[in-house]
């Protein structure tokens, strides 16, 4: 390992991550638990994928982008998960500057995709719901493939943003980062220096891209409960809004564990507890996404189905 000081600053050639137990007792434990998590998390949703693309009943628009979201999720937990279980394997929690780089460029472009990809299924739901006569002619093919593209750009274009202000520090105050992965929040605090960039990366672009998608989805919203609420019969505001109830649940898990642990980290001096809230947005909340879908949405598990028969 290169390990250089001057100024009582460091340049490192690799980092260090948190790690999970001390106790090798629950190493096997861990093990398993991350281990079956990431199968179940990888395996719900390339069904999910492979429902939307075999039945012709799901070719729309809404399952569309259900399909992306579960690639991006497959993705997403990809990016962490696995280094996770090969250190708990190895008992080693070093990881190189470029990995630790490649790591967090993956993690945000992944994660950005999600929050985007809620966001234009919010406004799906908002012209299903608010106009659905010209359902199809807005929502045609061109403009879904257009929404997904923008998504995947502005998430390429938010994880260059963070890789090359990153890539300007020269020297660190510590090679050890408090979380099970490369955190951007916790690499960018690992510089020594007050540069401008940095600061303008940490509070502005987090919060232009935060609040984007987060005032689309509470638009679309709004939108929809202010027509739901125009309908006369109890059980047709039911129906309306049954359509939006699993990407509603989705949305608040995303959104809820990511505002949980910002408000931890800030609240919280506790590295330990940080890391552990991490765990949720980064590994829970991908793995719960196919069971919420699934379960709450009939034309799933009526696609599910026929895959399952078509097989035996």
């Amino acid at each position: 390992m290169m390990n250089f000081k001057l100024d009582h600053f460091t340049f490192v050639s690799q980092f260090h991550l948190m790690s999970h137990s001390e106790d090798p007792e629950l190493q096997p434990i861990l093990f398993g638990l991350f281990l079956s998590m990431y199968m179940v998390t990888v395996l719900g949703n390339l069904l999910i994928i492979l429902a939307v693309t075999s039945d012709s009943h799901l070719h729309n628009p809404m399952y569309f982008f259900l399909s992306n979201l579960s690639w991006s999720d497959i993705c997403f937990v990809s990016t962490t998960v696995p280094k996770m279980i090969w250190d708990i394997q190895t008992q080693s929690r070093a990881i190189s500057y470029v990995g630790c780089l490649t790591q967090m460029s993956m993690f945000i472009i992944f994660g950005c995709m999600d929050s985007m990809l809620l966001t234009a299924m919010a406004y799906d739901r908002f012209v299903a719901i608010c106009h659905p006569l010209y359902y199809t002619t807005i929502m045609n093919p061109h403009l879904c493939a257009f929404l997904v593209l923008i998504s995947a750009l502005v998430s390429l274009l938010d994880s260059q943003v963070h890789n090359l202000v990153v890539q300007q520090f020269t020297y660190f105050k510590d090679m050890k980062i408090s979380n099970f992965f490369c955190d951007p929040s916790q690499l960018l605090n690992l510089d020594c220096s007050e540069m401008f960039t940095k600061i303008i990366v940490t509070q502005f672009i987090g919060a232009f891209f935060g609040l984007f998608s987060t005032s689309g989805i509470f638009l679309s919203y709004y939108k929809i409960i202010s027509s739901i609420q125009r309908v006369p019969s109890t059980s047709g505001k039911y129906k309306a809004f049954s359509t939006c109830g699993s990407h509603l649940s989705v949305v608040c898990l995303f959104y809820g564990t990511s505002v949980g642990v910002y408000v931890g980290s800030t609240v919280s001096n506790s590295p330990e507890s940080c890391a552990v809230a991490s765990l949720m947005y980064t590994v829970v909340t991908p793995m719960l996404n196919p069971f919420i879908y699934s379960l709450r949405n009939r034309d799933i598990k009526s696609a599910l189905w026929r895959m399952l028969q078509k097989m035996i």
